[in-house]
């Protein structure tokens, strides 16, 4: 059908890869904790709108443009330590320390970079749990550079799709807002460049954390200044995730995880396509098409075997 286009650019294609992706000699570990307690810090600098921060700053007696400075401390020079906000006074800085305020942002807990410059980073969040993040350079023959971050939405991930090494780790729980903008920034650190292409691709199944996903989404925009275009929202299908997602009226992409041309096959593939089999996916992603004019790309990972023509057939009557 015309309306549902298979998407293969260059950032989506090697994000894909950067999953099953080989990294040297010395591998990354994550001690996934099986506890599935919610970890909610309310008091994080990062991922809050300049309005937002000028409210905080005239509900601890400053005046409102304390908080354009915190916003261009925070997402322009991306200061990590509030001790470190020089331009702010010193009472505002221990103001905000007081009340328990913290930028957010995390250590770099390890780094791996493969032949082609894709650096893979582990950084350890605040509870001490790890979530790893992709940095994708790629620089065309006419010089133009991209830099694609591949982010998590999840410690872990519930799914457990045969072909995903997250899953076979277990769940631990959701990211934070913060804790997946901090991730574009990470990469940013490491590669010394902007960030051009943002890819829900990383950990976890971000459907099943929409309403972190969609606050990041909203702050990578609006503070981080990538363009909703330059987004995309992977997912292997979730029941009534499509039709929320389409309500927000994103400009950015949604890509399926389809990875099999039919139900039964893909059952054995992705466990969770049981409660939602492919004819209701892709009767929500022709809708979601309506709804926001954006294509949806689809995802097809080849795994150990060929794909026969008439398996391409079959995709393609989708």
């Amino acid at each position: 059908m015309a309306l549902l286009q298979h998407l293969c650019s260059a950032p989506l294609t090697r994000a894909i890869r950067s999953r099953s992706l080989t990294l040297s000699s010395r591998t990354m570990s994550a001690t996934l904790t099986p506890t599935r307690v919610a970890h909610v810090d309310s008091h994080v600098l990062l991922g809050m709108s300049e309005q937002e921060l000028q409210q905080l700053s005239l509900d601890l007696g400053q005046q409102s443009y304390r908080g354009k400075q915190l916003h261009h401390l925070i997402y322009k020079r991306k200061v990590k330590e509030i001790q470190d906000f020089s331009q702010l006074p010193q009472a505002f800085r221990n103001d905000l320390q007081e009340g328990g305020w913290r930028v957010g942002r995390s250590s770099i807990h390890q780094a791996v970079t493969a032949a082609d410059g894709t650096v893979k980073l582990l950084i350890k969040l605040a509870d001490n749990r790890l979530v790893e993040t992709v940095g994708i350079p790629v620089e065309h023959d006419k010089g133009s550079f991209r830099l694609t971050a591949c982010v998590s939405s999840q410690v872990g991930c519930p799914l457990r799709c045969s072909f995903c090494a997250t899953g076979k780790g277990g769940y631990s729980r959701n990211l934070q807002r913060h804790e997946i903008v901090e991730q574009v920034l990470a990469i940013e650190e490491i590669f010394k460049q902007r960030v051009t292409n943002v890819v829900f691709m990383g950990m976890g199944e971000p459907m099943l954390n929409l309403k972190s996903v969609i606050e990041a989404h909203r702050c990578l925009n609006k503070d981080v200044q990538i363009g909703q275009r330059m987004i995309t929202i992977s997912t292997v299908g979730v029941p009534n995730t499509i039709k929320k997602l389409a309500s927000y009226k994103l400009q950015s992409t949604l890509a399926i995880s389809l990875h099999a041309p039919n139900q039964k096959l893909r059952e054995t593939i992705v466990p969770s396509a049981k409660s939602y089999p492919l004819d209701a996916i892709m009767k929500d992603c022709r809708d979601y098409f309506l709804e926001t004019s954006r294509r949806v790309s689809f995802e097809y990972t080849l795994l150990g075997t060929e794909v026969s023509f008439g398996e391409l057939c079959l995709c393609g009557a989708l």
